[in-house]
């Protein structure tokens, strides 16, 4: 039994879906232009930082400078609220203007998204994701 044209018939096909697909617009966003800056200081930002427990394991998350931080819970809509808490009483209490997210490599990115979502829901405090500096 000869299979060749059922071959030839499946590349065909292949070859006129992608060329005459079109990517939709509504998935593509107009991102800004990365450009370098200066880094945020801890004393006036409300550190949360986020630490990788293994491959099936959700993330720790901590409030404060590394692990030494205060534990949140393992339940996703605790450590929101719990983040939301922290971050209203930085910068109403303290004049912390800052919520500086330290995500260790490995985190998945709806995670660092979610927490990054509880964190941002404060008027007027300004997000940052820290980064390891160049050398």
């Amino acid at each position: 039994m000869d299979i060749t044209p059922m071959i030839d018939m499946t590349f065909l096909l292949l070859i006129f879906f992608i060329v005459t697909s079109r990517p939709t617009m509504e998935n593509m966003i107009d991102l800004p232009k990365a450009r370098y800056g200066s880094g945020v200081s801890e004393r006036s930002s409300v550190i949360i930082t986020m630490a990788d427990q293994g491959a099936n394991l959700p993330p720790a998350v901590y409030l404060g400078d590394g692990k030494a931080g205060q534990p949140l819970p393992d339940d996703p809509k605790l450590q929101e609220a719990e983040i939301l808490r922290a971050v209203e009483a930085g910068f109403q209490q303290e004049g912390k203007s800052d919520v500086l997210l330290k995500a260790e490599k490995g985190i998945k990115h709806r995670e660092v998204s979610r927490v990054a979502a509880a964190a941002s829901q404060v008027e007027g405090i300004k997000l940052h994701l820290a980064v390891m500096e160049g050398s």
